[in-house]
């Protein structure tokens, strides 16, 4: 019992500075659920995050269980179930019709059907260490998959230069995790513990950087705002009509527009309004930019 046992301090102390800084890492998220219950709606976020964690300590309670003596791993990872299934109940509460079904289907497959295949795998046909061995790599490649997944939203800082999805205070404790867990799986000789959290370690680090780089930087999304007071063109109608003509997301927030037939007023483009149509392409892309986050069908991270 390296774990609790005083007769390794070490071990402990890091196995508690785990879990308290695991569990200030699970209450990360409060904030967006505050601002999902003030506004009732979950405002294009997703659930795949929160269903993911809540799949992850389940599995990692599972190997503890086996392997026993990991009563750190327990605590901690049982914290997480509860934490991670109030966020999932609250956004069934305000998720739209479709977001809940993909939520469910989510969770049918990940936290029924995958979990429930590794439980009859590990307990019929894996006996003693071989279990333990089995189990425990499953764990660390699961957490490998889990550590790399910020890397989509590293790529949309860079893209947006902006850092609103990635709050530096969790990225920060993600690597603090990193380093604690990582010190306690050498000192309970672990390897399926330690493993993992060099990669999160490392992905915690360039997170950090990222922040530091894009912190002052003024976001893409901020060139709409420039044009926000100006006149539409008659090509800036144009686009947007045929956007809401073709796109079927949009005619239930569109009902005041006209079809194009019914837009007897648009004057006729001449040759020099040709000659200049590629300098309003970025019109088009800022519609469409429009366009994609407010389409029910988007999901924003």
């Amino acid at each position: 019992m390296a774990g609790l046992s005083l007769e390794h301090p070490w071990a402990f102390a890091f196995g508690l500075l785990g879990n308290v800084i695991s569990f200030m890492t699970f209450l990360a998220p409060i904030p967006t659920f505050y601002r999902i219950y003030k506004s009732k709606s979950t405002e294009g976020f997703q659930s795949v995050p929160y269903v993911v964690a809540l799949f992850s300590a389940m599995l990692w309670i599972f190997y503890a269980l086996i392997k026993s003596n990991e009563t750190f791993l327990i605590t901690i990872n049982a914290a997480g179930c509860v934490i991670e299934t109030i966020y999932i109940v609250m956004y069934f509460v305000y998720a739209p019709k479709k977001a809940k079904l993909f939520t469910a289907k989510i969770m049918a497959l990940l936290n029924g059907g995958v979990f429930g295949v590794i439980l009859l795998l590990t307990l019929l046909l894996f006996k003693g260490s071989k279990r333990v061995v089995l189990l425990g790599w499953i764990c660390v490649g699961f957490s490998v998959s889990v550590f790399v997944a910020p890397l989509s939203i590293m790529r949309r800082v860079i893209q947006t230069k902006s850092v609103e999805y990635m709050p530096f205070s969790l990225s920060l404790s993600l690597t603090l995790s990193a380093v604690v867990w990582f010190l306690y799986g050498l000192l309970i000789k672990d390897k399926y513990v330690a493993l993992p959290n060099v990669l999160g370690f490392i992905f915690g680090v360039v997170q950090m950087v990222l922040y530091v780089f894009y912190m002052n930087k003024t976001p893409v999304a901020a060139a709409v705002g420039k044009d926000a007071g100006k006149l539409p063109s008659a090509a800036d109608e144009h686009v947007l009509v045929n956007i809401a003509k073709l796109n079927p997301a949009l005619p239930e927030r569109t009902s005041g527009m006209h079809p194009v037939t019914q837009m007897a007023a648009v004057p006729a483009r001449s040759c020099a309004a040709e000659a200049i149509a590629p300098a309003m392409l970025p019109n088009r892309d800022v519609v469409d930019v429009f366009v994609s986050r407010h389409s029910p069908a988007v999901h924003v991270v």
